[in-house]
């Protein structure tokens, strides 16, 4: 039997990097950097008013009130044309550039603007108040984005202010199926006996696509050794990894192991885990193939704790796994003591401010009902088997995004 450690590793070192290609910040959220974004430009380009209000001398408002000539109006998106004297003011605003000679901004609620065309300042400023400089944000070799990062919203934005277009790797295509005779389309009204609805596909297709994968969905395959064959080559001719569910179990005869073990490169392993102990991992024409569990709750363990880090592996990521925190148990639990458990868990927090972990629901394999209530897994490590209420308890907050890598 394998340590979960053991096998993550094995899987992460069997992925080959994707390609990488320059795209639009507009294309790039999801996307993982294969290089530094560095700027060349200054953000802000040029000092800019950071306030409605007057631009002026902050030596001409020590004392206050005080009048000033009004020389000059500078909407945003106009330059100004006269420098500011002493005695003067310009009308500015936010985000328009500082005209020549000021070096602070009275913001318009301190101010008031009489019939002569002079303004009454009534607050003194410091020199640099309300302005933003140019260079505050970026400056020119400033790295906006470092390697290995996967890109958010707020990454984007950062590097359309300077301009960037990042370097970052594709996006991996990823075939997704289902197997057996049993499993039926999700939207079966009327299940005839014996037949259960595909929840597995719709719930990998759905964390692939938050990925940023591009899922190619194969849909059911049913258990005929011929039907089987030929989807896993396609699939391998059409994708960067192929995912299946279903027909991994140790003990049981299945056309899945029966065709997986005829193409010669996937092994089926026991990992000392829970959910998700058998697990088949391998290639086909050298693309990596996932055999995920066919209960539900197996297969979403299996995808957090191989699929996942794998696919952001062969993007370039860093951070590969999901964060851990410390908290403390609610309630006693029993687990398996040769395994490493991942009990699904809801939060809250004591009077202490700490973080308190209670089962969702009920801890079968098939209880998909505890998994869509819960936040994170409770990680009970190998050799532990119980808790008691107040026992310390790490848990992996996999509704939070990745920032660890392999060796934490």
């Amino acid at each position: 039997m394998k340590f979960l450690g053991d096998a993550q590793r094995e899987v992460l070192d069997a992925m080959a990097r994707l390609d990488v290609e320059q795209v639009d910040v507009t294309d790039a959220v999801g996307r993982v950097t294969a290089e530094p974004c560095v700027s060349s430009v200054l953000v802000p380009p040029f000092s800019n008013s950071a306030m409605d209000g007057f631009a002026l001398r902050a030596a001409d408002v020590r004392e206050t009130p005080v009048a000033l000539t009004i020389i000059e109006d500078v909407p945003a998106g106009s330059v100004p044309i006269k420098p500011v004297l002493s005695g003067g003011a310009t009308r500015i605003m936010t985000g328009a550039p500082m005209p020549e000679g000021a070096d602070a901004v009275v913001k318009v609620e301190d101010t008031r603007v009489d019939a002569d065309g002079s303004v009454a300042i009534l607050v003194g400023v410091e020199a640099g108040a309300n302005v933003r400089a140019a260079g505050g944000d970026v400056g020119i070799g400033d790295v906006v984005v470092g390697r290995g990062i996967r890109l958010n919203a707020r990454h984007a934005a950062s590097l359309a202010s300077a301009g960037i277009r990042p370097r970052v790797s594709r996006v991996p295509v990823v075939v997704v199926m289902s197997t057996g005779d049993e499993v039926v389309e999700p939207h079966t009204t009327d299940l005839a006996p014996g037949k259960i609805r595909d929840t597995n596909r719709v719930m990998l297709v759905s964390v692939l696509r938050d990925l940023g994968a591009d899922v190619i969905d194969f849909g059911i395959v049913g258990d005929d050794a011929g039907e089987l064959s030929d989807a896993y080559r396609r699939a391998a001719d059409a994708a960067d990894a192929v995912i299946s569910t279903g027909g991994v179990s140790m003990g049981d005869y299945d056309y899945v192991k029966q065709v997986l073990g005829e193409m010669g490169s996937v092994e089926f392993w026991k990992v000392a885990m829970q959910p998700a102990k058998p697990f088949a991992f391998g290639s086909i024409n050298g693309v990596p193939l996932f055999g995920l569990p066919g209960n539900p709750v197996s297969t979403f363990v299996a995808y957090e704790q191989f699929v996942r880090p794998a696919l952001l592996h062969m993007m370039g990521a860093a951070a590969l796994f999901r964060p851990r925190i410390e908290a403390v148990m609610g309630e006693d639990i029993s687990t398996a003591v040769e395994r490493e458990v991942f009990v699904r868990v809801m939060l809250a927090t004591d009077a202490d401010g700490r973080f308190v972990a209670v089962k969702s629901g009920g801890q079968d394999s098939n209880v998909l009902s505890a998994l869509a209530q819960a936040e994170a897994f409770a990680v009970v490590p190998v050799g532990t088997g119980s808790l008691s209420a107040g026992d310390p308890v790490t848990l992996e907050m996999f509704t939070w995004d990745e920032n660890r890598g392999f060796d934490g």
